[in-house]
């Protein structure tokens, strides 16, 4: 069974850090781009940040620039995901996502969701004092 654990939410301050882990089962993450998303209260879901495994390449969103990394170790079968300089509006659902990298253009991660075809069932980051 194809199945992607997220861990590492919680409750932190503004400015602190936490760090995602997102375990694959069932699948090895080596042939799959992977990505995060996020959801807040009343929002979409919005791309984070995704990572391809052949070509290594890695895009953010404008939001996180600068502030969150986005790291894969496929030897563990797990992607992580950095988040430094945390501020309120943070504040979701986290959710880890995987797609085949067949379908991938010249190697490129993308930050659709439509694309992505496993998710994990996410975990709550909040920021606040």
């Amino acid at each position: 069974q194809l199945q992607l654990v997220e861990s590492g939410g919680g409750l932190v301050q503004p400015g602190g850090s936490l760090r995602l882990s997102c375990a694959a089962s069932g699948f090895t993450l080596d042939y799959y781009a992977i990505a995060w998303f996020r959801q807040a209260p009343g929002k979409e879901r919005e791309a984070v940040s995704c990572r391809s495994s052949s070509t290594d390449s890695v895009n953010y969103a404008d939001s996180v620039k600068g502030r969150f990394a986005i790291s894969r170790d496929n030897a563990k079968n797990t992607v992580y995901l950095q988040m430094n300089s945390l501020k309120p509006e943070d504040t979701a659902v986290y959710y880890c996502a995987a797609m085949s990298e067949e379908y991938l253009i010249q190697g490129r991660c993308v930050m659709a969701a439509r694309e992505y075809d496993y998710w994990g069932h996410g975990t709550q980051v909040t920021v606040s004092s």
